[in-house]
């Protein structure tokens, strides 16, 4: 028989219970973890917003194509290491509790930023600029190889399964404000400062911004209590915790085909988002013609939209299933990706701010949806730790890659319509993996048992259970 029971906080407790999760935990919860995530961020996403000073400071004093796409790999570098922290920050967070993996993250990633803003130009220290630059990059990658994986488990195992898809979207509204304080504090700078001095000091403000914007974050971490049902999964499982090499087998090897669906949402999700948050003030600026600023404002206003809409897609998702969102998403890819960047080709300040906002939108199917989705493939013991390894190696061989590949093609062929067959390709693995995933809407994640939003609604699930029992 089930039964309600009352977490403040939380979530589960045993499988043949209901938990009832109550607002005024579930309030600072997403609070925490959505500003913290805001702050990771902001110190991640910048780089891309200050390519063209960043690539004048530490390669060679030109905007040339080769100077971009040096810049772009130093980007690039950083997602190289992610599946390296996933694997390191994933599985610790599974043995030693998310909570405090997450504050370690939210620290590492701020040093990392306040580094590369302290880092002298070419120009003053040779070669040795980008070696540090790269070696920055690389803490940066490190650290965010385990914030977001954390921050999606943490915060989809504190929501009620009716609501999840509402309330884990408000990671992605703490993603895209991190974005668009990067993106303001971004065209700001390059706006007030004059261009030599941009280039001397300038475009370093944003990156020593990390500093105090890490404290902050930390403290909010450290406020966080610790995940329900990772607390009732450390009391369940043996005293004697498994070795390092059982972890790792549970982790990577034996779920390994939630894990081959996970890298195919995250390739389509990611493709879609770095293409926009990452690449698209520079190819608007380089390939298009549109100046750096305006170009940082038009993507910076289309962030600004899909922040009002995310928690709305979310909303959604709990009503009519994440798979039929997540469907519209790689549709629009496939139908979408090449107008819109038809679109943009032709310049003119109208169609460069609708090819990106159609863009946009197809972000929005993803970025609304996965944060509930991607959590509910795995089950509570391993959930961080194979989610992290699996989101971060798509990410650094699809996602982070493809600034620079975009880049490349473009250079290469002189077609500025490559980047949206990447799109396409993307939309088409995409779907693949939606048809392969099971739909998690309004039930309980793997492992845990049923969580409720009210007592109303845990009597129901309660009643619900009962009748579905074997006699």
């Amino acid at each position: 028989m089930s039964s309600a029971r009352n977490t403040p906080a939380g979530q589960e407790s045993s499988q043949d219970e209901v938990t009832v999760i109550r607002p005024w935990g579930l309030k600072r919860t997403i609070g925490g973890t959505s500003v913290g995530n805001m702050m990771e961020w902001y110190d991640f996403g910048i780089f891309a917003f200050l390519v063209p000073p960043i690539s004048q400071v530490f390669f060679g004093g030109t905007t040339s194509a080769g100077s971009l796409v040096a810049t772009f790999t130093m980007f690039a570098a950083a997602f190289v290491v992610r599946p390296l922290g996933g694997l390191f920050f994933g599985p610790l967070g599974d043995r030693i509790g998310r909570r405090r993996v997450l504050a370690i993250t939210m620290i590492t990633m701020a040093i990392g930023t306040l580094s590369i803003g302290l880092i002298p130009g070419a120009a003053a220290i040779g070669a040795w600029a980008p070696v540090l630059l790269l070696l920055a990059r690389l803490v940066q990658g490190f650290s965010t190889g385990g914030e977001y994986a954390g921050a999606m488990t943490y915060l989809g195992e504190h929501a009620p399964d009716t609501r999840r898809g509402f309330l884990a979207s408000w990671l992605e509204f703490g993603t895209l404000c991190g974005y668009v304080l990067g993106a303001a504090v971004a065209t700001g700078i390059t706006a007030v400062v004059p261009q030599e001095a941009l280039l001397s000091w300038g475009w370093r403000i944003p990156f020593l911004i990390a500093g105090p914007l890490g404290l902050v974050g930390l403290y909010v971490r450290t406020r966080l209590e610790e995940s329900p049902a990772y607390e009732e999964h450390v009391q369940d499982r043996d005293q004697q915790q498994d070795s390092v090499g059982e972890q790792l087998h549970d982790t990577v090897v034996k779920p390994w085909r939630p894990l081959l669906i996970c890298v195919g949402l995250v390739l389509a999700f990611n493709v879609t988002n770095y293409t926009l948050t990452q690449y698209m003030p520079t190819y608007l600026s380089e390939e298009v013609g549109v100046a750096h600023t305006p170009a940082l404002l038009i993507v910076l206003a289309v962030m600004v939209i899909l922040m009002g809409l995310v928690t709305v897609g979310g909303w959604l998702s709990d009503r009519v299933g994440r798979n039929p969102i997540l469907y519209v998403g790689c549709a629009l890819l496939l139908v979408l990706s090449v107008p819109a960047f038809f679109a943009l080709s032709q310049g003119g300040y109208v169609l460069v701010f609708l090819g990106t906002l159609l863009l946009g939108l197809t972000l929005l199917c993803f970025n609304s949806t996965l944060p509930a989705a991607l959590p509910a493939l795995f089950p509570v013991g391993v959930r961080y730790g194979s989610l992290a390894i699996a989101f971060n190696v798509s990410v650094a061989v699809f996602g982070g890659t493809t600034p620079l590949i975009a880049a490349a093609l473009v250079a290469t062929t002189g077609s500025e319509l490559m980047p949206a067959f990447l799109l396409v390709g993307a939309g088409v693995i995409g779907a693949v993996a939606v048809y392969f995933t099971r739909e998690s809407a309004g039930r309980p994640m793997p492992g845990s048992a049923p969580s409720a939003a009210n007592d109303t609604e845990a009597r129901e699930i309660a009643a619900e259970n009962q009748r579905e029992a074997p006699e």
